[in-house]
């Protein structure tokens, strides 16, 4: 059960930096680094039974009707990049803290870090395909943070934006690919999933899950035609570049591939669409990486590259290939990452990442050079280095496949190719920064970084000699537990020996280094020749499509929003019409079975009032006072029209929102035109206009009918049969809204926070003149809190107040509950803004209303939370009875704490807005970051 806190601990950790960002870069590093290092020491502890073959499963049931459970999975390919997210992020995180410069927000910079290594962690030890969406799309939005995290440059702003688009389309497509595969197989669960690859092959929905799944993962993976995005993520600091292109990130879509293998591959379609692609991308990398003049440029093509070459060995048609695949993950994480470390310590010393400039640095820095150079070799498959091992392996297989049919001798040939230029790329990396002459144009001398800033390239680079001296000894484990979980079935037999006799893989990685040297030695001609094709930016071309979308849509908008709200109007009744005219001309007649509800006189007078009321409203529309009184008079009738109709608890909410909203039309007439003029509609709109709403009254009159006079049979009866058994209440709708749908209601107060703040920030930058007559020139009052209001609303309000409490404390059982109780106590509270004035209840009332949403958000999420204790799903309610005497028999129920975060959050978004709204009007106007 341990494991299972591995992606929550760093989940933990996000908020560590900002709360030590205040004290030295030392601690706040090591601070960070803390809760990832238990996190790793958890994986290691479990890390001995699964390599022998074990894996882990636990799972919390959450929403157990839709599939979705908190479920998380420990084999070995979770391990194998869990080691990796979490190895190589604590070496980036003692990387940053020397890289960072002290105008950069360190705090902020690890916190987003940190985000970021728990959404990989999330990807790679969810057993719920659902849950393993949520943290893909949250690699996406850390990462657009991270790239974004110099916010100065256009370029990462710009990059941040396209790698977002791009990999969040990807995502949206894998949404679609894993409700189809889970609709296929019949759960979301990572254990059935798998083991389902048969019948998901055979069935009619593969093509299109194949085609979403491998959109998905070509665009996190940077795959052609989805590479473009990569090389301008380069605009994020250097430790972002190192952590995102060798483990995470762009290992994501990788990590795709191979946890479904079992399920996705054996069908020609995914080897000849994988194995392709990749081939494209591993030759299309590699050939632009040459040309690169800037040192992260040209890795980050390598990084393309090299992911076409892992996509590659998972689309050929071998169980051998996909255990290479799985091995060049591994060997790739640890010399790009080193390579990565390397550029951004020779950026940070000598001022520039131009090839042009950087020559001969292997004086002013030989460690540094002698680290970059072994990481090239591995990188461009040196024997004695783990880059060697892998590429071997990859030239073997590339023998052993018939993708092409007649014409399959290609693949090794290009893959060769594709080697020699991983060669050649490498080479220019060592030779032209370290040798060829002397620095050109530095705006520093070159120097050696301090100690601690070159300790975790020298780990990495130390691990390209031992995993290549002693593959075995060091990672066959590993390996075969992680090809293990890919394959889904018992290894075939193969050898990681350093020698395997003169044979033609051997023979292979020989012309791929004689051919890199080669292409190297005549660079010049081959760069001349580059010089040829007209260049093409991907970013001008992303940001011209970008633009492009964006007139686009400004020309829709500008044809339907018009700024006419009777047109708007117009176009939704005639759409609601349309859908709803239709069925009810397939009826003979509207009256069902049942008996007309009797007609009397307190009905016809609620209707005379609410039709007059409504009347009056369109005829002085343009005299506010009458128009907002006649508003509230039509919505007093509907509050008794529920209350008539037996819904009391749909009448006190309906009246609490009527006496807050007169409120708010109140404090916003008060800035508008003193003077509304009178409508100049033409004759023809008029008869429109009518012939619309009375057609709406018509089928909406045709409708209501029908359901009061037919047998309806609805959930309803399960709820009333089951609120006082199931949810310890009588009161059915709030045992509904916090029990059976608390689930609904907590993203209701959700949004309903995210609304007031937002309100409350488009508040915070008005700045609206305070009027001082009215529209026929009179003055206002100069008695603005008058004497008699003032004793009142005093007066009244202990009165709300326990009235508020009453009707809390009752709805469980009786009308009553949070959400009107918090409307109550916020009229309470907004009479004495009124009667008294903002500077007032300042004096009286020093909190600030954020943290009533936050903590009523936060005690309705730890309720919920508090039943994964005793292992019920998410919100399961508790209730039972005591007795205590004098006092008796009484019920307790999580419920009641439930809704009391409704009612704070109704508190706090209620008087946010119309506190706010109110304190315009004052001297002292609202600014950002004031309450």
């Amino acid at each position: 059960m341990h494991y299972f806190w591995v992606p929550f601990l760093p989940m933990l950790g996000i908020i560590v930096p900002l709360l030590t960002n205040k004290f030295s870069r030392s601690t706040c590093a090591l601070a960070t680094a803390l809760l990832p290092a238990l996190a790793l020491a958890l994986i290691l502890f479990d890390m001995p039974a699964v390599l022998g073959g074990q894996f882990f499963t636990q799972s919390i049931s959450w929403i157990p009707q839709l599939g979705l459970n908190l479920s998380f999975r420990l084999d070995g390919l979770s391990v194998l990049f869990s080691l990796l997210i979490l190895g190589i992020g604590l070496l980036v995180i003692l990387y940053a803290r020397y890289y960072l410069s002290e105008k950069d927000h360190m705090g902020r910079f690890y916190c987003y870090l940190i985000m970021f290594m728990t959404a990989m962690l999330g990807i790679v030890m969810s057993n719920n395909m659902l849950q393993l969406w949520f943290f893909w799309e949250l690699t996406s939005i850390s990462s657009f943070l991270l790239i974004s995290f110099w916010s100065h440059s256009s370029d990462a702003r710009k990059g941040a934006r396209m790698a977002l688009t791009i990999t969040g389309a990807g995502g949206l497509a894998l949404l679609g690919g894993i409700v189809l595969l889970g609709q296929v197989v019949g759960s979301y669960e990572l254990d059935v999933v798998l083991n389902s690859g048969e019948l998901v092959q055979q069935h009619p929905y593969y093509f299109a899950i194949l085609a979403l799944f491998l959109l998905g993962a070509f665009t996190k993976s940077a795959q052609f035609p989805f590479h473009f995005w990569l090389p301008h993520a380069m605009a994020a600091p250097t430790p972002v570049s190192a952590y995102l292109h060798s483990a995470t990130m762009v290992k994501a879509g990788i990590f795709l591939l191979a946890r479904f293998y079992p399920v996705l591959a054996g069908t020609e379609t995914w080897f000849a669409v994988v194995s392709l692609t990749g081939l494209f991308t591993l030759l299309l990398g590699a050939y632009t990486a040459l040309f690169k003049h800037d040192l992260k440029g040209l890795l980050a093509y390598s990084t393309i590259s090299h992911l076409g070459l892992i996509v590659l060995l998972l689309g050929l048609n071998t169980q051998l290939a996909a255990i290479a695949a799985v091995f060049h993950i591994i060997n790739h994480a640890i010399f790009k990452a080193s390579l990565f470390m390397a550029a951004g310590i020779i950026d940070h010393e000598s001022g520039s990442r131009d090839m042009r400039k950087l020559n001969g640095l292997w004086k002013y820095m030989p460690i540094t050079a002698t680290l970059a150079m072994v990481a090239s070799a591995s990188m461009a498959g040196v024997p004695l280095l783990n880059g060697f091992l892998s590429k071997e392996m990859f030239f073997a297989e590339t023998l052993d496949q018939s993708i092409l049919g007649s014409l399959s001798w290609l693949i090794p040939v290009l893959a060769t190719i594709g080697g020699a230029f991983a060669v050649a790329y490498s080479l220019r990396f060592i030779h032209d920064v370290f040798f060829n002459g002397e620095p050109k144009g530095l705006t520093k001398t070159p120097h050696e970084p301090p100690r601690y800033m070159r300790v975790p390239v020298e780990i990495l680079v130390a691990l390209c000699l031992i995993v290549g001296i002693f593959p075995n000894f060091t990672i066959g484990p590993l390996l075969d537990s992680a090809s293990l979980a890919v394959l889904n079935h018992p290894l075939p037999e193969f050898s990681l020996a350093l020698w395997h006799g003169f044979n033609i893989p051997l023979l292979m990685s020989g012309l791929a280094i004689a051919g890199g040297l080669a292409i190297y030695l005549n660079r010049k001609p081959l760069f001349r020749f580059e010089g040829l094709f007209p260049a093409l930016d991907a970013k001008l071309i992303f940001e011209g499509a970008i633009q492009r979308c964006v007139m686009w849509a400004q020309k829709v908008n500008g044809y339907l929003e018009s700024g006419s709200l009777q047109r708007y109007a117009f176009w939704l009744c005639f759409f609601a019409l349309a859908l709803t005219a239709p069925p009810l001309l397939d009826l003979e007649t509207t009256q069902g079975s049942l008996p007309s509800t009797p007609l009397n006189g307190a009905v016809v007078i609620a209707a005379i009032l609410l039709i007059a009321g409504s009347l009056a409203t369109i005829i002085w529309s343009h005299y506010r006072m009458i128009a907002l009184l006649m508003l509230s008079l039509v919505g007093l009738v509907v509050s008794i029209t529920f209350a008539y109709f037996s819904a009391p608890d749909l009448a006190l909410t309906q009246l609490s929102v009527e006496v807050v909203t007169v409120i708010l039309l109140l404090l916003a007439l008060y800035f508008f035109p003193q003077h509304t003029p009178t409508s100049k509609s033409r004759p023809s709109h008029f008869v429109r206009d009518l012939a619309v709403a009375s057609a709406i009254g018509c089928i909406v009159g045709s409708i209501c009918f029908a359901l009061l006079t037919h047998p309806l049979d609805s959930i309803s009866d399960f709820f009333i049969a089951n609120a006082k058994t199931g949810g310890g209440g009588t009161n059915v709708v709030n045992v509904i809204l916090v029990d059976f749908r608390g689930f609904d209601t907590f993203g209701e107060i959700t949004v309903l926070g995210i609304a007031a703040l937002g309100i409350y920030k488009l508040i915070a930058r008005m700045r609206l003149s305070m009027r001082t007559k009215d529209h026929d020139g009179r003055l206002w009052a100069k008695d603005k809190y008058p004497i008699l209001l003032s004793v009142v609303s005093q007066s009244l309000l202990p009165l709300f107040l326990l009235v508020s409490a009453y009707i809390f404390m009752r709805g469980h059982n009786l009308p009553g509950g949070g959400f009107i109780a918090g409307l109550i106590t916020s009229i309470a509270l907004i009479q004495q803004y009124l009667a008294h004035g903002v500077d007032w209840m300042s004096k009286r009332v020093s909190v600030s209303y954020h943290y009533f949403i936050a903590i009523g958000l936060v005690t309705a999420a730890i309720t919920g939370l508090g039943s994964w204790a005793f292992g019920r799903p998410f919100l399961t309610s508790w209730f039972d009875y005591f007795s205590l005497p004098w006092i008796g028999k009484f019920e307790l129920t999580s419920a009641l704490v439930f809704d009391l975060g409704v009612y704070l959050t109704v508190i706090g978004a209620t008087l946010l807005i119309l506190a706010n709204l109110g304190k315009l009007t004052t001297k002292e106007r609202l600014t950002v970051g004031e309450r």
